[in-house]
């Protein structure tokens, strides 16, 4: 039986820049799109530092898994894209304090650039409880 892949949308994550969903459920597992580091009603972040930046993702991410009916330790696999191998210890930093000890597998994978200039990019697979 194949089932119908849902949408998930909340207020707690910016909203689609493009054709695309903030996360997409299909029965108990949630595809969590890329987010970059911008508030959830679209403001400029006051301050720009990678912390900042990988900070504000993160909880992007968090809010939208947080909506889907899930929590940190549901989370199964996280990537995220980040410009300068330089960051990668800051990043680690910022990701231990915002998961504890939730440790889902991970991947991080430097890039040249991303959209807009910003510094970090995340995204998630995850199972949340069913629906029913």
């Amino acid at each position: 039986m194949t089932m119908k892949p849902t949408p998930v949308s909340t207020d707690k994550a910016p909203a689609p820049g493009g054709a695309y969903s903030q996360a997409v459920r299909v029965g108990e597992t949630l595809y969590i799109s890329g987010q970059l580091p911008i508030r959830p009603n679209g403001a400029p972040l006051e301050d720009m530092s990678f912390d900042s930046q990988a900070r504000q993702a993160m909880e992007n991410l968090l809010g939208i898994l947080e909506a889907a009916g899930g929590s940190p330790e549901y989370l199964h696999r996280v990537t995220a894209y980040i410009v300068g191998v330089a960051n990668w210890p800051e990043f680690n930093r910022v990701y231990g304090d915002m998961l504890g000890d939730v440790r889902p597998a991970r991947s991080v994978v430097p890039v040249p650039e991303l959209h807009y200039g910003y510094l970090v990019e995340v995204d998630a697979i995850a199972t949340v409880p069913s629906e029913d």
